[in-house]
């Protein structure tokens, strides 16, 4: 009995500790963990980026929860890396009605 209580115990471990630790480069709301700096490199890739494909969208017209999903969904049309994606949701939720 012993031995299947630590045997469950191991797995239990062993699967807790290969499971996907959570990025914190991917934009959630309420996220502002870019420096000045690198939200201008946002507004200049989403200028030039999203630019691209479509007429820019007012980064007002949306809040920052709907940002996310937003930019969940364009970030890897736009090729963007992890940091890029950060940069420009930063800067979209920065911009002030």
């Amino acid at each position: 009995m012993k031995k299947l209580i630590a045997a469950a115990s191991f797995t239990a471990i062993f699967l807790v500790s290969c499971t996907p630790k959570a990025s914190t480069s991917t934009a959630t709301a309420g996220s502002a963990t870019s420096t000045a700096e690198e939200i201008a490199q946002g507004k200049t890739i989403f200028e030039n980026s999203c630019g691209k494909c479509h007429k820019l969208p007012d980064p007002t017209s949306h809040n920052s929860v709907q940002w996310v999903g937003i930019m969940n969904a364009m970030a890897p049309k736009a090729k963007l890396t992890d940091d890029q994606h950060q940069w420009v949701y930063d800067y979209i939720v920065s911009v002030k009605k």
